[in-house]
């Protein structure tokens, strides 16, 4: 900032002259009186004025290059008429075309100042922009050592499985089959799904046996003939649709609370909407002693709009089946009862009884979260009813799934059906042996 001072016979003259010099940019800083005691007039004032480095420049430039001009094109006049002019009235014509330039002077002053904030703001875009580029620049040396050190993590973790392999030794002997090293994430996973270890014993015999040695060190191929036994060890009823004219009637049996009803009306809805063909389907209830259930089903029916027929007695099973002699699917839900409770699973046997030479097609509903005993003795008193297929729910409240194995394997039972929620009708899928191993192998069940 540059200070400037200017003298007047009155403080307006001063100012005056300081705007006339400086412009409206001015500042007064001060205004004081100068007396001179040597001379008899009343002295004189002068006015102290600032002005911004940038802008003073640029008008004594601008005037600079106006008063060039203006000279030149006075000199240029008088030469072109050879007339001679002297001092006095070339600073009249200069004075008077320099009044006339006023306007033009203070645009063009205007448009420097403007040109020079814009080239000011260019340059702090370019300095923003620089800053962001270098920030981004920094993020990505950031980020490329974060996945180099992630790298480094799993380089790590691979060697450490290495060296694990390396002094492992076998929790225990299964009988006379000691397990390799290369073995040890398949022996661990029949662990960690509480697996039986005779049928353990069975499959790690023939992986060990019947893989070619040249595969042994590639896990991916372990893997694979690994899946491809328990393939083997899974029967699968695959759904084959019904001709036009068919019929069928399925029973859904089991312990209490297993989700007979629920899964009734997954089927129930899959066969009369979900699939292409468009069955008629209704739904028969034996289940009178459980505390809302007929209500359950009734909220289930009216929404899908199936017809549902209540039976109480056996000998009205064969009525209620004959007023549905137009439905190709029916859906039968029975009363739930505990595994050991024989009595009342000898009641549904009755039901049967009365309906003559009628096929009626048997599947148990069972929990996939219980133990491998507790399915096993399930199994063993519903089998007086002559289970045909089996349904398991309940695949999203369990981790282990050794269990579903092995029983499948053991009673020679076909699955039909998964139930992985409590969804009407979509958390019901076909059962399929590559879907159970991924659980298997995965420790979860994934909704489709």
């Amino acid at each position: 900032m540059k200070t400037l001072s200017f003298l007047g016979k009155t403080p307006s003259i001063a100012l005056r002259n300081a705007q006339n010099e400086c412009g409206e940019d001015a500042v007064l800083i001060s205004t004081k009186k100068i007396i001179d005691r040597t001379s008899k007039n009343n002295g004189m004032y002068e006015v102290v004025v600032s002005l911004e480095d940038i802008k003073l420049e640029l008008r004594k430039e601008i005037e600079g290059e106006i008063e060039e001009k203006l000279r030149e094109k006075i000199k240029a006049e008088f030469n072109r008429k050879g007339t001679h002019i002297s001092v006095h009235d070339t600073k009249e014509k200069f004075d008077e075309l320099k009044k006339n330039q006023d306007l033009k002077t203070e645009e063009l002053r205007a448009n420097k100042i403007k040109e020079q904030e814009i080239n000011e703001n260019k340059l702090k875009e370019l300095k923003e922009k620089k800053i962001i580029q270098e920030s981004k620049l920094e993020q990505k040396r950031i980020n490329e050592s974060f996945y180099d050190f992630k790298e480094e993590i799993s380089k790590m973790q691979d060697t450490l499985k290495e060296v694990q392999k390396t002094i492992w030794e076998p929790k225990s002997r299964l009988y006379d089959l000691s397990i390799p090293p290369e073995f040890i994430d398949i022996y661990d996973l029949f662990e960690k799904n509480e697996f039986d270890q005779e049928m353990t014993y069975t499959i790690m015999k023939k992986i060990i046996r019947q893989l070619p040695l040249s595969l042994k060190k590639n896990p991916e191929k372990i893997n694979d003939f690994f899946k491809l036994l328990l393939r083997r060890m899974i029967p699968i009823k695959f759904e084959v649709p019904l001709r036009k004219y068919q019929r069928k009637i399925i029973m859904l049996v089991g312990p209490t609370g297993v989700g007979k009803t629920t899964t009734v009306a997954k089927l129930a809805a899959r066969f009369a909407y979900k699939l292409s063909y468009g069955y008629k389907v209704g739904i028969i209830t034996l289940d009178s002693f459980r505390v809302g259930a007929i209500e359950q089903l009734q909220a289930y029916t009216h929404i899908m709009r199936l017809p549902l027929e209540i039976v109480k007695k056996p000998q009205d099973l064969l009525e209620a089946l004959i007023r549905l002699k137009d439905c190709n699917y029916v859906f039968i839900d029975t009363a739930g009862s505990s595994q050991y409770d024989i009595d009342k699973i000898e009641l549904i046997n009755e039901y049967q009884s009365k309906l003559n030479e009628l096929i009626i097609e048997k599947t148990l509903v069972l929990p996939a979260n219980i133990k491998q005993s507790d399915l096993q003795d399930i199994y063993s008193n519903y089998s007086r009813l002559g289970i045909d297929y089996l349904i398991f729910t309940k695949l999203d409240e369990t981790k282990s799934f050794g269990n579903l194995v092995f029983f499948v394997h053991k009673s020679k039972k076909s699955i039909s059906y998964f139930s992985v929620g409590q969804n009407v009708p979509d958390d019901l899928i076909t059962a399929d042996s590559k879907y159970l191993i991924d659980c298997f192998m995965n420790k979860t069940c994934t909704k489709p």
